[in-house]
């Protein structure tokens, strides 16, 4: 047998309600994720970092795994492609 859960209305905190129901944007990201440069050049994970390796755009390492590269200097690159 299932349980019911109540359901509750939880108001809005004051000063969070947008004109015409509008949702603010989010900021526009500075930083691509390996993950994302597979996407825009649609390649391998690997293909990505021997381009890491290259130095062909800037980028820095964030913890263990995690590589941030700088979105102008590799659209830079990419618009020299």
């Amino acid at each position: 047998m299932m349980e019911t859960c109540e359901t509750y209305d939880i108001p809005e905190a004051a000063g969070t309600s947008f004109p015409d129901g509008a949702v603010p944007e989010a900021p526009e990201k500075r930083c691509y994720t390996v993950e994302d440069l597979q996407n825009i050049l649609m390649c391998g994970r690997t293909t990505v970092y021997d381009l890491l390796k290259t130095n062909q755009f800037r980028y820095f390492k964030l913890g263990r795994t995690g590589y941030r590269i700088s979105r102008k200097s590799f659209d830079d690159w990419l618009d020299k492609q």
